[in-house]
């Protein structure tokens, strides 16, 4: 089987796509991968096959976090559309191109989380499968509300409702023109909606352990997997595994990819923390030249690693909410504290807190006092015991890409 997997946004949102992908080239399919050119070399230092799809996430997810923070300020609504669809169709036509180009003779398309009207539109002028793989429920439910609207109240529903119809708006004329060069005809219908209303198996590529009930709601009809991680290792895990070893277990800081206006202050702020409780600090830098940093000898800076390995030496974890780090730090059976800032952050930050495995702040609004208090509060007896009790409810990685590569391959079977 030929399998063609078309996944834009950060390292976690291509890291799932990723992790499915070698699992199909380890069954002897052929696997082809459409990721922004940012990430290029981490798919290929995978073993798969990739080329460049859309723009250079590095500086999007800059631009992004610009226009939520500013989305409530700009007062004429005409601006307002124009730049989220700068932001959220950019590249349209040409990511088309180059997946119409790479899905000639595939079997199936994979979606990830974003760009779906292009991926199903390529698909139906190859008259084959898509599926999509979802790393948070993008679909409206009864279980959550909108990303900064908590509750999940039938307000909050419409209202996630109107953001898939003003999405649909701000994408249509790029996606009419991307059809009419595909030969395929007009159609009133958005992609999202035809996607969900369509019977296409759309993989949920968390935990529903994290969400009590939202299996049910849906009745099967969008299969929970669990978590899906290449679970790479690092150079300096050892190194790392070594300096945990030579003291008390440490609190693990790391904010993934999200955009920290000052990273010298960040570390000296955590590290004042964590000296004010008597604990060790874990920070992920992000960077090779993270030594740079002046930081105490409680603290440890370091680069990628193996969350596998490393987190459950640690005593707690502290992130951004990435689908993918609350996954691991929730199956390693740490207590999280999410300080969100974009995207789907806060929701992971609610569930966090409804599991009582944790608990949550806006990341431009903690400081010193305030993560001392939060610091305080999830290493709390009560807060361990809990998240070491949803812990084995977690779905293990293995499980996770199997059954979603076991989806992927009865769904071109059957020609869903």
């Amino acid at each position: 089987m030929k399998f063609v997997l078309a996944a834009h946004g950060t390292r976690g949102d291509v890291e799932p796509c990723a992790a499915v992908g070698v699992e199909l080239l380890r069954r002897g399919h052929e696997v082809r991968m459409a990721v922004p050119p940012n990430l290029i070399g981490f798919v290929e230092s995978t073993g798969l096959a990739a080329v460049g799809y859309g723009p250079d996430t590095g500086e999007q997810i800059v631009a992004v976090a610009d226009f939520t923070h500013n989305a409530f300020k700009i007062q004429n609504p005409v601006n307002m559309f124009r730049a989220g669809r700068e932001l959220f169709v950019a590249g349209w036509a040409e990511m088309s191109r180059t997946l119409t180009s790479l899905a000639d003779g595939a079997d199936l398309l994979m979606t990830g989380q974003t760009y779906h009207g292009v991926v199903a539109n390529v698909a139906e002028h190859y008259d084959i499968p898509v599926a999509g793989l979802h790393h948070f429920p993008v679909r409206v439910n009864g279980q959550i509300g909108l990303p900064f609207l908590p509750s999940p109240t039938p307000a909050v529903r419409s209202t996630l409702k109107a953001g898939w119809w003003l999405y649909s708006h701000i994408t249509k004329a790029d996606e009419d023109a991307q059809r009419r060069e595909l030969g395929l005809p007009p159609t009133a219908i958005p992609a999202g909606r035809r996607i969900a209303e369509g019977g296409t198996l759309e993989i949920q590529a968390y935990d529903h352990a994290v969400f009590p009930g939202l299996a049910a709601e849906w009745n099967g009809g969008r299969p929970f997997v669990g978590a899906l991680t290449l679970e790479l290792g690092a150079h300096t895990d050892n190194e790392i595994v070594s300096w945990i070893a030579g003291g008390t277990p440490p609190i693990y800081f790391g904010f993934g990819s999200t955009p920290v206006q000052s990273p010298a202050d960040t570390v000296a702020m955590i590290s004042e923390a964590c000296a004010e409780l008597g604990e060790r600090a874990l920070i992920y830098s992000g960077t090779d030249g993270s030594e740079a940093i002046p930081h105490a000898d409680h603290v440890k800076l370091v680069g990628q690693l193996n969350y596998a390995t490393i987190l459950p030496l640690c005593r707690a974890a502290v992130h951004h909410g990435g689908a993918g780090t609350t996954a691991a730090s929730l199956r390693a059976g740490l207590p999280t504290l999410i300080l969100w800032d974009v995207a789907d952050q806060f929701i992971w930050a609610t569930q966090v807190k409804r599991l009582k495995t944790g608990s949550a702040k806006r990341l431009s609004n903690i400081t010193r006092k305030s993560l001392v208090a939060k610091l305080r509060e999830i290493l709390a007896p009560e807060c361990v015991a809990r998240a070491r009790e949803i812990a084995p409810r977690m779905t293990k990685p293995a499980v996770a890409v199997g059954t979603a590569a076991d989806l992927l391959e009865q769904t071109v079977r059957v020609g869903v």
